[in-house]
């Protein structure tokens, strides 16, 4: 027979033809025995007239006779066959599917005994072709169409299909008649060409026992499906597999939507019920089977009382596995409970959904019985997952000493037992509040109960607490710094105009003149802390003006890298890329970096890296900041770092108050950082400091995005903005050069309550060649103007006045006069007052305190103007 070559991953025992490997010694013996023959040829040639070689050579020929005819009849083999071809070959011809080898056109090379019984042909001749036998019906002919192509592309295949009528007959039959034929692609390996090879079994019999368990699946599901009880499955993360009819009624759920995985425990088990289910925790490797009464939640959003049957596994290494469920109604009419089992159940609902939570304890504080929500609450810190255990485990331990005596107040059955308030035993930030109540009747069912507790998590009431508590001594103290600046400022202003008086009637070689100058210079120091106390209480004057972060801190870090110079502290500059614009005051925000440059470069003694760090945070991002108080809108983020000593815990809540400080005596005045939390949040952002001691500390700031928005045209009146404060600039923002600041006999109110500074403004600008009136408040400013008819060029009034303020005087002024010049004066923020005013009001504005020459500056400007 010919050698077959497998040409899939087809394991049927092939039919081989080779050579022994004996078979070429065997040709190497029968070439010398030809050899020896031959020359015993020659030999016996020169030999044939002695007797005795004539008598052996017939006996040879003798021999050679019957070793022929052995042959021929098979009593010798010459060459015999391999045994594995011969065990292949039995294998095949009696193996029970019907084996088919075809050529590729279809033409059979061998078929075996199962092929013919199966299609009814008798001998080879009359072995009907595979495609000509199963063309008669349309699905059979399909798959044989199928599996060929498959095997043109050399890739093997099965197919199945059913009949009406058996192979080889011609009868029809009852029923039907299942076939399945495979088809493998094998390779000839002497020839180089393919053969296929086809395999033809009757299933039927499989397809009847088929449908028969699966007639009875149907029957065990259908009975499962309208069973007088719910049934559900869940997997291990709590997803519905499988929920049946009855249950899907209950819960008015469409079965026809309904798709394993899609819906979870949690979304039919009300309120606190899927705690109590999850809190079922097996050992793991093992089950744990318990019964309880819930409530689950109807498609509608109702509720539905029920009892459950809950069975769930643990993997073996305790992880949640899958579970199995029976539900029952609660309801009397189904249930034919009693009247005091149907009360038991309405408590039993009351008492697991209720919000707060619920234990009974004994007399040594062992937990007897709990709600859903007290398991929810301390699962994860007392010994049982059901929310058993002890209760002094629960407690933080500076607490128990108080647990224990409220317990024993309980067992001696008195009456307004104090609360507990107490922290997580294992988590500092979250507090609790017990309320520890006397159980006066026992009961048989629980006899060794004393006390009922009730649990209350006060976590966020501590922190509105500590939050309300923190702001409001911070707005008293901002309140108090705001008044104290503002009484300051005058007393300043007074001083300031009085010594520029002196120094300008005073010469240089004097000696009085270097006294004039040191009162000067610590007036001007005692008005840089009044600005301080002015920004912590967020009253100061700021210049908001939209600025590119970029650009502020890349000319700020020339002035930072000069400070930390002699220092072995190094900076370090990561710039966002495409920052937001923000708006804030320039001078102000470089006075926030460099404050909290300093104190970065002081916590860094032996050395250390200052980084300052920008980045745009979209609101998402900001949110995901969990940040207390800061809301979800886009911000720029800048964070000043060290890596110093960094700041204690317990002083963390302090370093924002003013005048507290670290520092030695006479080394900080306590005001940096109260001054950078007054300008950020003046600024509309928001400041948070982050600590560990020994490691650094980093202040993150955010600022608001600005986005620009469209505003009408604003007209303009002498050259003023009409509807915008307009600011006097700085004395430290003019230009060195000369300016002309005489009044040139020009008419100037000056109102303001505090005599000195009014005395001092009105000799200040006398001097200068104006015409000055006094008004000690905004009723007497009125009269004055009413006597002079309103021959006034300017009015320079203070703010806040007894009896009629600067801004009711303004409002008055505008009635009759109202194109009349006006400056206010304030140590405020213009923003204090300008919010009042009357839209489209025009005004200047003279930050207290000032110095002659800014005074005169502020009112040239405003005639000019």
């Amino acid at each position: 027979m010919t050698k077959l070559k497998q040409a899939g991953d087809y394991h049927m025992p092939v039919v081989e033809n080779a050579q022994k490997p004996g078979t070429l010694p065997r040709l190497v013996i029968l070439a010398i025995v030809l050899l020896l023959t031959a020359g015993a040829f020659v030999w016996f040639r020169n030999q044939l007239e002695n007797e005795i070689v004539l008598g052996l050579l017939g006996v040879l020929a003798m021999a050679g006779v019957v070793f022929i005819v052995s042959a021929i009849i098979g009593f010798i083999e010459v060459m015999p066959q391999n045994r594995t071809d011969i065990i292949s070959r039995a294998f095949i011809d009696n193996h029970p599917d019907g084996t088919l080898i075809t050529d590729r056109r279809g033409r059979i090379i061998y078929a075996n005994d199962a092929y013919a019984k199966l299609t009814g042909g008798e001998g080879q001749a009359e072995l009907p072709p595979l495609e000509k036998l199963l063309s008669r019906n349309r699905e059979s002919a399909e798959a044989v169409y199928r599996l060929t192509n498959s095997l043109i592309e050399g890739k093997s295949g099965h197919e199945e299909f059913r009949l009406s009528r058996p192979l080889g007959t011609a009868t029809s039959g009852q029923g039907a008649w299942w076939y399945r034929l495979k088809a493998r692609p094998l390779e000839l390996e002497d020839e180089g060409g393919a053969v296929f090879l086809w395999q033809l079994s009757d299933i039927s019999s499989e397809r009847d026992e088929q449908e028969v368990f699966f007639r009875e699946l149907q029957n065990a599901i259908d009975y499962l499906d309208h069973a007088p009880v719910g049934f559900f499955s869940a997997g291990r993360k709590g997803e519905l597999l499988y929920i049946n009819a009855t249950l899907a009624d209950w819960l008015g759920i469409d079965l026809t939507k309904f798709a394993p995985g899609a819906m979870a425990i949690r979304d039919i088990a009300a309120g606190e019920g899927l705690t109590r289910i999850e809190a079922i925790k097996p050992e793991p490797g093992q089950n744990r089977t318990e019964t309880m009464d819930l409530d689950f939640r109807k498609a509608n959003g109702q509720s539905l009382p029920v009892r459950i049957v809950h069975r769930t596994t643990a993997t073996r290494d305790g992880a949640p596995g899958e579970s199995r469920t029976i539900v029952l109604l609660r309801s009397r009419e189904e249930t034919g409970l009693a009247e005091d089992s149907s009360a038991a159940m309405r408590f039993n609902r009351f008492f697991n959904n209720s919000p707060m939570a619920i234990a009974s304890v004994d007399g040594a504080g062992h937990i007897l019985r709990t709600n859903t929500q007290f398991m929810k609450l301390f699962s994860g810190s007392n010994r049982g997952s059901d929310g058993t255990g002890d209760l002094f485990s629960i407690v933080h331990e500076n607490e128990r000493g108080k647990m224990a005596d409220a317990l024993t107040a309980a067992r001696d059955r008195k009456v307004d037992i104090e609360p507990v308030d107490s922290r997580h035993p294992t988590e500092d930030d979250r507090y609790f509040r017990f309320y520890v109540n006397a159980v006066i009747d026992q009961s048989e069912e629980a006899p060794d109960e004393a006390a009922i507790i009730y649990a209350v998590e006060t976590t966020q009431q501590k922190a509105f607490e500590s939050q309300m508590a923190q702001t409001q001594k911070m707005n008293a103290v901002g309140t108090l710094a705001g008044g104290i600046a503002h009484d300051f400022n005058n007393v300043l202003t007074a001083i300031l105009l009085s010594a520029d008086h002196l120094l300008l009637q005073a010469r240089q070689s004097d000696s009085s003149f270097a006294d004039l100058m040191e009162i000067k210079r610590n007036a001007n120091r005692a008005a840089v802390l009044v600005r301080q106390l002015l920004a912590f209480s967020r009253k100061q004057t700021l210049r908001p003006a939209v600025i590119n972060l970029t650009d502020a801190i890349g000319d700020l870090r020339m002035l930072v890298a000069r400070m930390l110079s002699g220092t072995q502290v190094k900076l370090e500059v990561d710039y966002g890329r495409d920052l937001w614009p923000v708006k804030t005051d320039l001078s102000q925000f470089e006075q926030v970096m460099v404050n909290l440059s300093v104190n970065a470069r002081d916590a860094m003694p032996e050395g250390g890296t200052l980084t300052i760090r920008t980045l745009n945070r979209p609101a998402a991002e900001v949110a995901a900041l969990n940040l207390r108080g800061l809301p979800a809108e886009d911000f720029v983020q800048i964070d000043v770092s060290d890596t110093g000593t960094g700041i204690a815990p317990e002083i963390m809540d302090k370093i924002f108050e003013p005048f507290f400080t670290t520092k030695e005596v006479g080394k900080g005045t306590g005001l940096g950082l109260s001054m950078v939390y007054g300008i950020i949040k003046q600024s509309g952002g928001y400041v948070f400091p982050e600590s560990e001691v020994g490691k650094g500390t980093t202040f993150h700031i955010f600022l608001p995005r600005h986005v620009p928005v469209e505003q009408p045209a604003i007209a303009t009146v002498a050259g003023e903005t009409v509807g915008e404060p307009k600011a006097a600039p700085a004395a430290t923002t003019q230009p060195e050069q000369d300016v002309d600041l005489t009044g040139n006999s020009a008419v100037v109110l000056l109102v303001e309550d505090e005599d000195a500074v009014r005395r001092g403004g009105k000799r200040m600008l006398e001097t200068r060649g104006y015409t000055v009136h006094e008004a000690g408040s905004g009723v007497e400013a009125l009269e004055i103007l009413e006597e002079l008819d309103g021959q006034v060029d300017v009015v320079v009034s203070d703010v806040v006045m007894p009896e009629m303020d600067g801004p009711t005087l303004l409002g008055e002024i505008r009635k009759q006069w109202p194109d009349m010049k006006f400056v206010f004066v304030s140590g405020f923020a213009e923003d204090a007052f300008a919010r009042n005013l009357p839209e489209g009001s025009k005004f200047g504005f003279l930050p207290k305190p000032f110095s002659l020459k800014q005074l005169a500056t502020t009112v040239r400007e405003m005639l000019d103007s």
